[in-house]
């Protein structure tokens, strides 16, 4: 099960200080939302674990081939324009931001939210946290996001300024302008 620490007023967790408490503890898998509250993930399962390294291996075949932009794993952390550092299960970002980062920026978590944003939820996740993380994620920038519910059948689709798009699975999803030329078979 995830666990939210709610830090303030005590702690006032700055993006330096919380690459630095990531960095002393690689082993856990952190993440931080807009109101400065620490989030602790559990490791995933077999099921989503396997499930996501498909995902990754769809993007990765598309983006080699498309070469439009850098495409991230579910261990990459992005510190968002409205405050919070997160880390889709996969992400991209257009070439042209990325490549407008200086090298110690593409080192660290990546200051920018991505183009692009997947999460795929696994059995420890709560559908409304991750509803209000991709809700963060649009808040903050990114132009298209799936939130892949496997266990109950459906996507639902996320765009910058728009109604969130609930499909049902089976379905092919379009990367739309975002990613063009990408779809996905589920």
């Amino acid at each position: 099960m995830t666990t939210t620490l709610k830090l303030s007023p005590i702690i006032q967790l700055t993006d330096e200080l919380f690459y630095r408490l990531c960095q002393f503890n690689p082993d856990l898998r952190l993440e931080r939302n807009a109101q400065g509250e620490l989030i602790v993930n559990p490791p995933t399962g077999g099921d989503t674990g396997s499930s996501n390294a498909g995902l990754t291996g769809e993007f990765y075949i598309w983006n080699k081939h498309a070469k439009l932009g850098q495409l991230f794993d579910s261990s990459t952390g992005f510190n968002l324009p409205k405050g919070g550092t997160r880390s889709p299960d996969v992400s991209w970002v257009r070439l042209d931001r990325w490549n407008s980062l200086t090298r110690e920026q593409q080192r660290g978590f990546i200051p920018l939210a991505p183009d692009f944003a997947l999460e795929l939820m696994s059995p420890s996740d709560r559908l409304t946290d991750i509803q209000e993380k991709m809700k963060e994620y649009t808040d903050n920038g990114v132009l298209l996001g799936w939130l892949i519910n496997l266990d109950g059948g459906t996507v639902e689709i996320y765009r910058s300024g728009q109604a969130v798009q609930v499909v049902r699975i089976p379905c092919t999803l379009s990367g739309e302008d975002v990613l063009p030329g990408f779809e996905l078979e589920l």
